[in-house]
């Protein structure tokens, strides 16, 4: 295993969940992606790549054929992040009948905190500095993570209607946009090119009235 920390008191959650599900080299990848200096992700996306890690082996140790399975959007369910308390329940009764522990499962995913407490305090992991520019394409990855995410959930949900004939919907294609409006200069931006942009027109305009 990829101990580092090995003094007095418990193991911290992430530690002890990496040996139960025997996740080799689950610990060096969350350190590496957390620390990596150009393509860091946040503690948050690594605590729900994570979680849908221990969905995924959990399907593996019940049989259940994990290709054909939309983990991310199972886990989404698992945690009723996402769809009607109808498909919750069916999705949990589902993986219980295929001999999975639901309730044990969801109890063991961790939060960002945990995986935070893991990295910092067991394999005494740290961040390299940053510029400003770093964090906001650190943010800006994360966003688009999540854009992602609703994208895929979308055109799962469109597709199930469409296969069930509840929804009529030819070829077509799913797209995201999410816009910032600043209410000080009455500007309006797309939340990448903000973030590329590093600011709204608020500093140009304050210039404008000083001088």
């Amino acid at each position: 295993m990829d101990e580092r920390n090995t003094g007095p008191g418990p193991r911290p959650k992430v530690a002890r969940l990496l040996e139960k599900y025997e996740l080799d080299g689950v610990g060096d990848e969350l350190e590496a992606q957390w620390t990596h200096p150009e393509n860091r992700k946040s503690l948050r996306t690594l605590a729900e790549s994570f979680n849908e890690r221990l969905v995924r082996t959990a399907l593996e140790d019940a049989g259940v054929d994990t290709i054909t399975e939309d983990v991310g959007y199972l886990y989404d369910l698992l945690r009723t992040e996402t769809g009607s308390r109808g498909e919750q329940l069916q999705a949990r009764r589902r993986l219980e009948r295929a001999g999975v522990d639901v309730e044990t499962l969801t109890d063991e995913f961790v939060s960002y905190g945990a995986i935070r407490s893991y990295l910092t305090g067991y394999r005494n992991a740290s961040l390299p500095e940053t510029t400003d520019d770093e964090v906001r394409m650190t943010e800006r990855r994360a966003i688009e993570g999540l854009r992602q995410r609703t994208v895929a959930v979308t055109e799962s949900k469109l597709a199930r209607l469409r296969e069930t004939d509840r929804l009529e919907l030819g070829s077509h294609h799913v797209l995201t946009s999410v816009q910032v409006v600043c209410e000080e200069c009455q500007t309006q931006y797309d939340v990448v090119k903000l973030l590329e942009a590093g600011g709204c027109e608020c500093d140009t305009t304050e210039g404008t009235l000083e001088g």
